[in-house]
């Protein structure tokens, strides 16, 4: 019997995290998961309630898988979103999101290192964007 409810994204504290994927691929007592992951037991059994894989036997006592926990743990963490910008693009820490740089200005710090300045189009901060390059070279205006 089963019983999972609507599972939401829940904060996982680091250690969980790291030690989660290394569970055993077996039946654990809600006492002997939180010892194994380092944790206070009453936040497990709130985890629990919120969606985390259990099951109950008939004498109503409460197993929970490892290998299926692990996997609820790693579904639990933000994925991050990761993106390739243009030569003249630059995340905006402002707009929280990647802009197209107005008048880029290419400025050569030290052998393969550049440094990109423009102004974000949107809110017009500056915007500086490290990245390597062989020499340095002038951006495309536009």
């Amino acid at each position: 019997m089963s019983r999972n409810s609507t599972s939401v994204n829940t904060r996982l504290p680091h250690q969980v995290i790291v030690k989660a994927p290394g569970l055993l691929p077996m039946l654990y007592t809600v006492r002997e998961l939180a010892k194994e992951l380092g944790m206070n037991e009453r936040t497990l059994r709130d985890w629990l309630v919120r969606g985390a894989p259990h099951n109950w036997d008939a004498r109503r006592h409460l197993w929970v898988n490892g290998q299926e926990f692990a996997g609820w743990v790693k579904a639990q963490r933000r994925q991050r979103k990761r993106f390739k910008l243009a030569d003249d693009e630059a995340y905006c820490l402002h707009c929280k999101r990647p802009v197209k740089l107005s008048n880029p200005v290419t400025i050569p710090v030290k052998a393969r290192l550049i440094r990109i300045r423009g102004n974000c189009p949107i809110c017009n901060c500056v915007i500086n964007r490290g990245g390597r390059n062989g020499k340095p070279r002038e951006l495309p205006l536009g």
